[in-house]
């Protein structure tokens, strides 16, 4: 390259100002303590641009509309669970299984989550959005828990990696289905003692799917 060649900008795909991070979380919060006051069907992104202090023109050029503004809005508190390195893959889970029922008892959490589920019942689009944005991402925690007791020598290494990527979606949804059913649908506590029944079931079924 010569000397006085300068590189060309590399192109963002959208113009004008650069998104504010302040803003964004601004946004996000407003739409969950709209969620809990006026519910799903009184949401608008009126009311949510109001509450965040921002122009309705600044909401729509981040979200096309009120389902992908709800579904990041959960997206950013899941985005919250870790999953802590307790010294033992049953310890793990358990502490994660815990962290994961607390995040679902806050009343932003469990409002915008149930509102988002039902609504995905009769929109594809939804659907595919709670996916991509909130559960392939949260796989990440099976994913590194797997590698973690792998390290440890509590799990075997797959060597296909089809099927770790099968035995993660099993995993993922033996987990979420069984925390999600028992928090917001049973509405029973998910306590020390649940957890603890629960990861040793759990822990004990992934020793068979490797074995």
């Amino acid at each position: 390259m010569c000397s006085h060649t300068r590189p060309k900008a590399v192109r963002t795909g959208r113009t004008g100002r650069p998104r504010s991070a302040e803003a964004d979380a601004a946004i996000l919060d407003a739409t969950r303590a709209a969620l809990v006051e006026l519910g799903w069907s009184k949401l608008t992104m009126g009311d949510v641009a109001t509450r965040a202090g921002v122009a309705k023109t600044t909401l729509y050029r981040r979200w096309a509309n009120k389902n992908e503004l709800v579904v990041d809005a959960v997206a950013v508190l899941f985005d919250e669970l870790e999953l802590p390195d307790r010294g033992s893959l049953t310890a793990d889970v358990q502490g994660v299984v815990l962290q994961f029922a607390a995040l679902l008892n806050r009343p932003e959490t469990k409002t915008a989550l149930m509102a988002v589920v039902a609504e995905s019942t009769s929109d594809d689009a939804l659907r595919v959005r709670i996916r991509s944005a909130i559960v392939d991402r949260q796989k990440r925690l099976v994913v590194e828990g797997r590698e973690r007791a792998q390290a440890r020598g509590e799990l075997p290494y797959e060597e296909d990696s089809e099927e770790a990527a099968r035995n993660t979606d099993l995993i993922f949804d033996v987990v979420a289905g069984a925390v999600v059913h028992r928090a917001l649908v049973s509405a029973e506590p998910v306590d020390e003692e649940w957890a603890r029944r629960f990861t040793l079931m759990l822990v004990s079924g992934i020793g068979s799917l490797q074995s």
